[in-house]
């Protein structure tokens, strides 16, 4: 783990609430991390206390291990202190970070033949960065991935484009959004209306082959958990990430 400054080097909104950020080391150096991993943006809050939030890397590396941008997905929350510091970024404004941290990695242990991987809002990200691991996984192993993703319209489907795209392109992977206010205009093969569970229940979790990953809002990692149990998964191959949006 390493403290260090970060610049932003570029940003654009993702959803009217979300924007995107790029940052490279304001040192000239490379950011190692494992797909999956979080930094700790450091600050304080307005009477000088000291504070930090936590965001997954996004970055889709090349495989190396580092990476010249730490890109992450900044939700932001009516008069949280995080949201008064990142808003008001412009390229070449540096914050104070440290990282990588976390655990929520893909495992070179594993040798189930399907991933669920289950996210809502930003708790896509660190799926985002894993798309490489995912396209050689596929590929060495067989395995096969389908990522089921909450949202409440399609404007706050995040990176849904790409998402699309990869599974165009790699046949072991395939994209499952889930609109819970309102579908889209022109809806696509995999759409469902409902939240993020509608689509997992239809992919028919199997404990003999499954290994689930979640990631977003407590209520659904919780109640997700809960129904992946209740299909006979083992606790060690349901794998966890709670995204808390602080003030």
């Amino acid at each position: 783990m390493e403290h260090f400054k970060l610049r932003l080097a570029a940003s654009h909104m993702l959803a009217p609430s979300v924007r995107h950020l790029a940052f490279e080391r304001d040192d000239g150096q490379p950011f190692a991390f494992v797909p999956g991993q979080f930094i700790q943006v450091h600050f304080h809050y307005a009477d000088g206390k000291a504070t930090k939030r936590s965001y997954s890397v996004g970055t889709v590396g090349d495989g190396s291990g580092t990476v010249q941008r730490v890109e992450i997905a900044v939700s932001y929350v009516e008069g949280g202190a995080a949201t008064a510091l990142l808003s008001q970024l412009d390229e070449g404004d540096t914050i104070d970070a440290s990282g990588p941290f976390g655990r929520f990695c893909l495992m070179d242990a594993d040798t189930n033949r399907r991933y669920l991987l289950v996210a809502t809002g930003t708790g896509v990200t660190p799926y985002r960065a894993m798309l490489p691991q995912i396209r050689a996984l596929t590929a060495s192993r067989g395995c096969t991935f389908a990522l089921v993703y909450g949202a409440r319209n399609e404007q706050e489907l995040l990176y849904g484009d790409e998402f699309e795209a990869f599974a165009r392109e790699v046949p072991g992977f395939s994209f499952h959004p889930c609109f819970s206010r309102t579908p889209r205009a022109v809806p696509r093969p995999h759409d469902r209306s409902g939240r993020a569970q509608v689509a997992l229940g239809e992919l028919g979790p199997n404990a003999e082959h499954d290994i689930a990953y979640l990631c977003g809002n407590p209520n659904m990692v919780d109640e997700t958990f809960a129904m992946l149990k209740e299909a006979g998964l083992p606790v060690p191959h349901i794998r966890r990430e709670k995204y808390v949006s602080s003030r």
